[in-house]
C-alpha cells in the first residue's frame, strides 16, 4: 500500500515538474532573447547572451510608441474588468437569489457561450453592430464586446455567491434594506475573493486580446493597444527582422500583468485568512 502510495506521489511530481518545464522554458527563452543582439538571435548560437544588450529595452519602449499604446492597454483592461465584474456579480445575485421564468435558459445560454469557440466567426457581425453604434473607431467598441463575454466569471461568482448564507438577504431585509442595497452593502464586499480571481482573468483576457484592438483601430493607429503595437517591432525601417526588439517588447508587455497578478493573488489571501479567523 506504502509502495503503491509513493509511486503515485513519484509519478505526480513527475507529471507537474514537466509540465512546469514546458511552460516556464518559453519565457527563459524569451527573456534571454530579449538581451541579446539580432545576430545572436538569428544563428541560435549561444543560450546566454555574449554581452548582455539592455539598450533593447530602450529601443523597443521608443520605437513601439509604447507609452501610448499602454495606456491604451490599460484604458481597454481596467475598464473591461471594472464592467465584467459588474455585470457578472449583478447577474450572478440574481440567478442565486431569485426565480424568474426564463432562469435555466439563462445558465443555459451563458454555458453556450464558454463551451462554443465562434472566435473570428462573429468578428463581422460585432464590427456592424459596433458601426451601428458609431463605436467602431473607438475603444468603447472592444470594451463592450470583452465585457458581454463574462460567462466564465459569471459562473466563477456563481460558486461564490453560493457560499455566501441566505441568512443575511433576510436579515436585512427585515432590517428594511432593499434588493439593491443588500447587495452593494452587504453581499459585494463578502464576494471580495471572487472578485479579485475574476478581476484577474479579465485582466489578462483583455490585456493580451489581439484581434478585436486589430480590426477596431485600423483607421485610428494611435488607439492601438500594446499588442497590437508589439507588431510594429517586427521589421524595422530597414525591413529587416528584428525578433529581439519584439522580445524586450514581450517582456515589457508583461509587468503589467504580473503586477495585476500580486496585488489580486495578495487580495484573495487577506480575504481567505480574514474569513478563517471569523
Amino acid at each position: 500500500m506504502r509502495i503503491k502510495a509513493v509511486t503515485g506521489r513519484t509519478i505526480l511530481w513527475i507529471f507537474l515538474l514537466v509540465l512546469a518545464f514546458v511552460t516556464l522554458i518559453p519565457v527563459v527563452i524569451t527573456l534571454l532573447g530579449s538581451f541579446k543582439t539580432n545576430m545572436e538571435l538569428t544563428t541560435g548560437a549561444t543560450f546566454l547572451p555574449e554581452r548582455w544588450q539592455i539598450s533593447n529595452y530602450a529601443e523597443a519602449w521608443e520605437q513601439a510608441n509604447f507609452s501610448t499604446y499602454t495606456l491604451n492597454s490599460l484604458i481597454v483592461s481596467l475598464s473591461t474588468v471594472v464592467g465584467t465584474l459588474l455585470v457578472s456579480s449583478m447577474a450572478a445575485y440574481v440567478v442565486d437569489r431569485m426565480d424568474f421564468t426564463g432562469k435555466k435558459l439563462y445558465i443555459g445560454l451563458q454555458s453556450f457561450t464558454m463551451f462554443v469557440a465562434v472566435g473570428a466567426v462573429v468578428l463581422r457581425p460585432q464590427f456592424d453592430l459596433m458601426v451601428k453604434l458609431h463605436l467602431h473607431s473607438s475603444l468603447w467598441g472592444v470594451i463592450l464586446i470583452l465585457i458581454s463575454a463574462h460567462a466564465a466569471i459569471f459562473f466563477i461568482l456563481l460558486s461564490f455567491m453560493k457560499g455566501i448564507p441566505r441568512e443575511l438577504d433576510e436579515a436585512a431585509r427585515i432590517d428594511g434594506s432593499s434588493l439593491g442595497r443588500t447587495f452593494w452593502t452587504i453581499i459585494l464586499p463578502l464576494l471580495g475573493p471572487g472578485l479579485g480571481v475574476g478581476a484577474l482573468f479579465t485582466f489578462r483576457g483583455a490585456w493580451n486580446e489581439y484581434l478585436l484592438p486589430l480590426v477596431f483601430t485600423m483607421t485610428k493607429p494611435e488607439l492601438q493597444t500594446l499588442t497590437v503595437g508589439l507588431a510594429n517591432l517586427k521589421y524595422g525601417i530597414s525591413a529587416a527582422s528584428q525578433t529581439h526588439y519584439m522580445m524586450a517588447g514581450a517582456c515589457l508587455s508583461i509587468l503589467p500583468i504580473l503586477v495585476a497578478y500580486v496585488f489580486a493573488n495578495k487580495s484573495f489571501m487577506q480575504m481567505t485568512a480574514g474569513s478563517l479567523k471569523g
